[in-house]
């Protein structure tokens, strides 16, 4: 129901609860936009004489409902350059009985007045297809299947393909899934999504030999037929080349260090030697990065575990010249904030004044758990091989394994 109005006198439009009444004193007979002294009377013969006070005042007091004023234009009177009548915005300045049509002088307007009509909240059935119990939207059609079966990847970013970055490796690499027909599993929602877990990915302009992901599956394969399959659906340079499936939890937790091979084209070995040893002598090496925030300084030194110059015999170059070339190979920390490969160079260039005449070729060579007893990376995939050779295999998961893809 609508709530009622205690009106009374000549001080109704004033007292009417939230609208926006002209408040000022007006004499009999004048008009204010919205309201009129002496259409009150009128307005009480057309709604049956409910006993509303005139413009001269009554002592009657009467409960009305909440009402609402609305003014429209005449048919005529809005007319420009041959339109028709336009509509006027409705006003807002009184209100009076429900139903009535009171004429307001000097204008060629009429006043229309309508109730307030009050929104009432309809109950919503919870057995509503898209809605469940507590409102709130649900996407329409069954669940998606739930996962069976985890596969973790390896796979590398060589030659060209180096300078992908990781949103275009991932549309690369959901566009293989397709192609190669695997039963990959959903996320739920309106915007399902494939289960594939990335761990920190190579920045864009570095090469790797050692990048990896998890996808969740539906139905269980080979680990190592559906490496294959998805090798054959990638770009040549983007190559998957180990799969395992997952038997141990965390494998983000196992990837703390990463070892990299810095190609330093136009140096000297011996001027890179020099340029470590003043770096591995140095406590602290702060430099700045620009971010989105603004240029941070942080320590690059502490993160680093090794840093040595190598032979340039001993590596695989990316890109062979006769120039003079020298090889760094860089253990770092996964820390925060992250130290990459060029922090490392920006600090051999600020303790040693080396500054390589070309971009430096970067390229990840591994990254896992790093042992603190012998100094190594070691594989962050050995753990699931050692639980599957130790777990033996139902027969009939062995054959649904092999089924094909």
């Amino acid at each position: 129901m609508l709530d009622p109005l205690l009106v009374s006198g000549d001080d109704w439009p004033a007292r009417t609860p939230g609208a926006r009444t002209d408040t000022r004193r007006t004499d009999p007979g004048r008009t204010v936009p919205g309201r009129t002294e002496t259409g009150w009377t009128g307005a009480t013969a057309a709604a049956g004489g409910h006993g509303v006070p005139d413009a001269a005042g009554g002592a009657g007091r009467r409960r009305v409902p909440a009402l609402r004023l609305v003014r429209h234009s005449s048919p005529g009177s809005g007319a420009r350059n041959g339109e028709p009548g336009r509509r006027e915005p409705p006003a807002r300045l009184g209100r009076t009985l429900k139903g009535t049509t009171a004429p307001v002088p000097g204008r060629d307007t009429r006043v229309v007045v309508r109730p307030y009509a009050r929104r009432e909240a309809r109950p919503r059935a919870s057995s509503q297809r898209g809605e469940d119990p507590l409102g709130k939207r649900q996407p329409e059609g069954p669940p998606p299947a739930p996962a069976v079966q985890r596969i973790r990847l390896r796979y590398t970013k060589r030659g060209r393909l180096r300078f992908t970055s990781h949103r275009d490796f991932q549309r690369a690499f959901e566009r293989a899934l397709r192609r190669a027909e695997v039963p990959m599993a959903y996320s739920a929602g309106f915007t399902p999504h494939p289960k594939v877990s990335y761990a920190n990915a190579a920045p864009t302009g570095t090469g790797s030999e050692a990048e990896y992901l998890e996808i969740a599956l539906t139905e269980p394969r080979d680990p190592e037929r559906l490496r294959a399959l998805l090798d054959e659906s990638m770009p040549t340079g983007l190559d998957i080349v180990e799969a395992v499936e997952a038997r141990t939890s965390g494998l983000a937790d196992r990837l703390t260090a990463s070892v990299w091979e810095l190609r330093l084209d136009g140096v000297a070995p011996e001027d890179a030697r020099r340029a470590v040893d003043v770096f591995d002598a140095a406590e602290t090496v702060e430099v700045q990065r620009r971010t989105k925030n603004g240029v941070r300084t942080f320590d690059a030194r502490s993160a680093v575990v090794a840093l040595e110059c190598v032979e340039a015999g001993s590596s695989q170059p990316d890109r062979p010249t006769g120039r003079p070339c020298a090889i760094l190979r860089l253990v770092v920390r996964h820390v925060t904030p992250a130290v990459r490969p060029d922090d490392v160079l920006s600090g051999l260039r600020a303790v040693a004044d080396l500054a390589p005449p070309v971009p430096a070729a970067v390229t990840r060579l591994a990254q896992g758990l790093f042992d603190e007893e012998t100094g190594t990376v070691t594989d962050p995939l050995a753990p699931d091989r050692e639980a599957a050779a130790t777990e033996p295999q139902p027969a009939g998961a062995t054959a649904a394994a092999t089924a094909p893809a």
